[in-house]
């Protein structure tokens, strides 16, 4: 069975001052066999000790950086056992090398899979999930004293708690001393097509079983269940809430035209990422100025992007060179520091500055640039129909020059590289397709008329439509109307949902409060459904709901990355037609949908309830 993996992390710091997890994707293309590769892995720095961010960083860099340069291939759970002693053999040189580290360490789970193979290796109370028809499936060992007592007494053995044990107190640890269990399977569990894998630190536990389950439901991609996750256990508002690490693995079956020659040597697996996903400042660390935070925030840059291409330019070498730097500052401590770091933080070890979430959405951006002629807008127009009635109120959008795609792999790979594209003039619908204006095609047809879930026909945007049903509306509507209509291009969706902007949302850096129609956008609306169109101010094209309300089609099918893109603005043909790309975020996803520059694909023959219909007429 041949499957892709889609894959979204993020993290937050919860009740603490500093973040003391860490965590790493790997993608590491197809192997020589064709079947895709990918590799997790996430550290929980112990809280009781004021290094255990350094622990945590350590072990996630030097676990990566041991097994993707010692697998072979073909034994797994001997690769990853390697992998994790050399990792907690890291700790223990440290702590040698630097007494005052005595008592530091983490948690581990790593997992590696293997087209629909699932391996892992995991020390302490982390947790990974496998989520299959809404059921929760606990995958690893629970390391915890509680666990310990709970398995006793489901063996039949009766174990009274001890007095001044609480059941969190971890039974196994990475702490450079001997590893007292190790949950690491012999065999793979198989994967299907559907499931999905949570991979998450205790702070999880914050959320029973039933709630997770709730949550991951309602997300239709990965990166929408993390976000939802994440803002749940936030709004629990819980005390001493713990720092917080979610990733979400998405198994789904690999397109046909996705199945291509296998791979033969790593120089071609780094051939998946674009030629320039990372500003090339990321690799010059030795060039910043040195600060305290220095190693957690190098490491957190890491742990945002592309794990492998990371190692292939020697990035981790830096990341583990930085901690022992560090650690070198530590070795002038006086000898009777050792026991003050049991007690409490030593001076030489300070936590780095409370920083933003690691959100996707809150890059930083240059400043807006708005051009003057999009100051005055032309007037919005509409066409007759041969049928009765007029088509979609339209408008003109100036033609130009724009940076399409980000500039920056570290939050999607399949975003860059960042390219120049010419945009002529086209006419697009000023708002999304709304049920009564698909009616009218549906009806003409023989079509089955979407359901609207007792919304307001004439004023909630039409979702339910497939992509080939979208494309079918526009060819109705062009010979209703005798202009040429069809959905956009996506270089020309995203040339007019910027309005002439370069930010990460057409009216600023932030999403801010009350600017769009999302999961945590702070809408005035029902985030159980999509708002009335128009329902929030138009962008300086005098479009609406460009970001949020509802995900639209466009034409192109979808390509892994923008190398060999269209310079012209037109659609992009080729590459995975089966799938098509879907942009501008919805009402229930997180406002990281929103950014101009995510993708997001869905396969072309089935509607979605989070999907819509924004046109595009040639002038």
């Amino acid at each position: 069975m041949n499957v892709v993996f889609d894959i979204a992390s993020d993290q937050i710091d919860g009740a603490r001052d500093y973040q003391e997890d860490a965590f790493m994707v790997s993608l590491l293309g197809d192997n020589d066999d064709g079947k895709s590769c990918a590799l997790m892995v996430m550290a929980d720095g112990m809280g009781g000790h004021a290094a255990g961010n350094v622990a945590s960083n350590m072990v996630v860099a030097t676990f990566i950086k041991s097994f993707q340069s010692e697998f072979n291939g073909r034994n797994v759970p001997e690769s990853l056992t390697s992998a994790l002693n050399r990792a907690n053999q890291q700790i223990h040189d440290s702590i040698a090398e630097t007494p005052a580290l005595r008592g530091m360490g983490c948690t581990m789970v790593a997992t590696y899979l293997e087209d629909n193979r699932l391996f892992w290796i995991s020390v302490g109370d982390s947790h990974l999930y496998l989520i299959r028809n809404r059921e929760l499936i606990k995958q690893n060992a629970d390391h915890s004293y509680g666990a310990y007592i709970d398995m006793m007494k489901e063996q039949g053995m009766e174990i009274d708690e001890q007095s001044g044990m609480s059941r969190n107190m971890l039974m196994s640890a990475m702490t450079g001393d001997e590893i007292s269990s190790i949950d690491c399977p012999d065999s793979a569990i198989k994967l299907k097509p559907g499931d999905r894998l949570v991979i998450a630190s205790d702070g999880l536990d914050t959320l029973g079983a039933g709630a997770i389950i709730q949550y991951s439901s309602w997300s239709s991609t990965a990166r929408e269940c993390v976000y939802a996750l994440l803002k749940a256990v936030e709004e629990a508002n819980k005390i001493n809430q713990d720092n917080t690490t979610i990733i979400v693995v998405d198994i789904k079956e690999k397109p046909a035209a996705q199945r291509e020659a296998p791979v033969t040597n790593k120089e071609s697996l780094s051939k998946s990422i674009p030629a320039e996903p990372v500003p090339e400042r990321y690799f010059k660390p030795e060039q910043k100025k040195s600060s305290k935070g220095l190693v957690v925030s190098l490491v957190l840059l890491l742990l945002a992007g592309g794990g492998y291409f990371a190692w292939q330019q020697g990035m981790l070498n830096d990341v583990i060179g930085q901690l022992s730097g560090q650690l070198e500052q530590l070795k002038s401590a006086e000898p009777g520091q050792s026991e003050a770091v049991d007690q409490g933080r030593p001076p030489e070890i300070k936590p780095p500055p409370q920083r933003e979430l690691v959100r996707q959405p809150e890059i930083a951006q240059p400043e807006p640039l708005v051009q003057e002629k999009y100051v005055d807008r032309p007037d919005p127009f509409t066409d007759r129909l041969k049928i009765g009635g007029r088509g979609p109120v339209m408008i003109k959008i100036p033609g130009d020059d724009f940076r399409m795609g980000n500039s920056s792999g570290l939050i999607s790979a399949d975003e860059t590289p960042r390219h120049l594209v010419t945009v002529p003039d086209f006419a697009m619908s000023v708002n999304e397709l709304t049920y009564a204006e698909y009616d009218l095609f549906a009806n003409s047809t023989e079509r089955s008329l979407p359901d609207s879930g007792n919304w307001d026909r004439n004023t909630h945007p039409v979702n339910n439509v497939s992509w080939d049903d979208a494309l079918a509306y526009t060819r109705w509507l062009s010979v209703q109307t005798g202009a040429k209509y069809r959905l956009p291009s996506e270089a020309e969706w995203e040339f007019a949902a910027r309005g002439g902007q370069r930010t990460t949302y057409w009216w600023g850096s932030e999403k801010g409060s009350g600017n769009a129609h999302c999961f945590d956008c702070g809408s005035d609306f029902n985030v159980n459904k999509p708002a009335k169109v128009g329902s929030y101010k138009p962008n300086q094209f005098g479009l609406y709901d460009t970001a949020g309300n509802l995900y639209e089609w466009v034409h192109d099918c979808y390509h892994r990355n923008y190398q060999n893109a269209p310079i012209d603005g037109s659609v992009w043909e080729g590459g995975d037609c089966s799938v098509r790309i879907v942009r501008g975020g919805s009402y229930r996803s997180p406002s990281s949908s929103m950014r101009v520059e995510n993708r997001e694909t869905f396969p072309s023959n089935k509607g979605q309830y989070n999907v819509g219909i924004r046109l595009v007429r040639e002038m």
